[in-house]
């Protein structure tokens, strides 16, 4: 039996060969595709859906490696099963540690933990009432926020950014915001390049191609973005901005160290090449080097209050290169940005007092407690992390690759981010997942959810190719 299915595909669900993969799943086990029916082939679907034919094929690939499909050289792929026959045979959980299943544990994503900040801000805001004029109902603007930079400025003088004063400081809405900001600020021409290291945080393709910038990868090694291969890029491409996250790579927690930076900054200076140093995530001490300590005349360096204080603040700010902040040469370009009252009123509060450093302190603290339960539970696998960072990489044992272990711990209650997602759409990622920390479930699921992935990752499928 030939079907001429054809899905819907959404632009706001991730990568399309995942949307696809979703929607095969779906067909599957509602039985719209029967099984033994035959699907069109690559080329054909690809037409149909607008999508590359390399789109479809990864569909398949991830559908056939889970037993729903099968493919047979000169006959074509069929769907063979209703539910997938992958994964190990005995049961997740013996009768002893049945009761600690999870009903789910989502480690996609780092939540923060609630370290009392409600009642915190429930404080600032009742003293900042009592401040509320005129102003409040006027259009704000950056002659207003002078105070809030020189905190801003304060808040990251120990972190060793080299000279840096609140004059150099642009505030904005969160990390992501921010980055858009500064790609606004450096890209010239129709079509300019942003380097990114070739598995890297997502935002910065995002921001990029709001900007209608090419995006190209470049090779990594076990610190970071390899100097040789960046030279490389700069000659071929002539990039005008490269995005890194050197104090813990976004998704590896590779950290950078002080020659590779010397070496970095070396190639960005021979290309003239602006430098985003993304630091969104924080260390729990201040030890790591920066990338704007040793070129603060090209590195913008971005951080917000998203990771380490209260994501619903949505504030951000960015240690701009000296003389390029927003009341240096970029005061024209954003005389019309400024914050709301109501978000710089309750940030300056927090500062002020020493309650967003308070917060943060603690939640770094949980986070690195949650990190020691994860290296105690899968630290017998090829795992990595950093104290106070929210997220840990983990390689995958010989007989898994990424998603087909995505799918079976989503099986069994954990769903955990497959490295696929931090490469670009023509790029490789190797077999591994990140596991954020969730700090909002209790340690008992937590640790639960944890003992499912261990118990998971020494049994890979039998029956799936090495």
């Amino acid at each position: 039996m030939h079907t001429i299915w054809l899905p819907t595909l959404a632009d706001d669900e991730g990568p399309k060969y995942l949307v696809l993969t979703r929607a095969l799943r779906d067909a599957i086990r509602s039985g719209e595709l029967a099984e033994g029916t035959q699907l069109p082939t690559v080329r054909d679907l690809a037409y149909r859906l607008g999508v590359t034919p390399g789109t479809v094929s990864r569909a398949y690939q991830i559908t056939t490696q889970e037993g729903l499909l099968a493919a047979t050289v000169g006959r074509g792929t069929f769907v063979a099963a209703r539910t997938p026959r992958l994964g190990p045979k005995e049961p997740l959980f013996t009768d002893r540690d049945q009761s600690l299943a999870p009903e789910r544990l989502d480690l996609r994503s780092p939540r923060l933990p609630d370290v009392g900040q409600n009642e915190i801000f429930a404080q600032a805001l009742m003293k900042l009432s009592a401040k509320i004029g005129r102003e409040w109902i006027e259009y704000t603007h950056q002659s207003d926020e002078s105070d809030l930079r020189e905190l801003v400025s304060d808040w990251l003088k120990p972190r060793g950014l080299g000279p840096l004063t609140a004059d150099d400081i642009m505030l904005c809405h969160g990390g992501q915001n921010g980055i858009g900001l500064i790609l606004d600020c450096c890209l010239r021409g129709d079509r300019p390049v942003v380097l990114i290291e070739d598995l890297a945080y997502p935002g910065f393709r995002y921001a990029a191609r709001a900007a209608r910038a090419e995006v190209v990868g470049i090779e990594m090694d076990g610190e970071g973005v390899r100097p040789d291969t960046l030279e490389a890029a700069c000659r071929k491409y002539g990039a005008q901005v490269l995005c890194l996250t050197p104090a813990a790579q976004n998704p590896t927690t590779a950290r950078m160290s002080s020659a590779r930076m010397d070496q970095i900054v070396a190639v960005a200076r021979r290309y003239d090449l602006q430098i985003i140093e993304d630091e969104s995530y924080s260390a729990l001490d201040n030890s790591a080097p920066t990338l704007r300590d040793r070129a603060p005349e090209r590195v913008w360096h971005a951080g917000s209050f998203s990771k380490t204080v209260s994501a619903a603040l949505r504030f951000g700010y960015v240690a701009c290169p000296t003389g390029m902040g927003p009341v240096g040469r970029l005061a024209a370009q954003h005389r019309f940005f400024a914050l709301g009252m109501p978000v710089s009123g309750l940030v300056r509060e927090l500062l002020a007092t020493g309650a967003a450093q308070d917060i943060r302190d603690r939640v770094q603290v949980e986070f690195s407690t949650r990190l020691d339960v994860v290296a105690k539970r899968l630290g017998a696998f090829d795992l990595a992390w950093q104290a106070g960072f929210p997220f840990a990489w983990l390689r995958l044992p010989l007989g898994w690759r990424s998603y087909t272990f995505t799918r079976m711990a989503e099986e069994q209650g954990v769903l955990v981010r497959a490295a696929d997602q931090y490469a670009l759409n023509d790029g490789r990622a190797p077999n591994a997942v990140r596991l954020a920390i969730d700090g909002h479930i209790a340690r008992q699921d937590f640790e639960a959810g944890l003992a499912s992935l261990a118990y998971l990752l020494p049994r890979p499928p039998s029956d799936m190719a090495v």
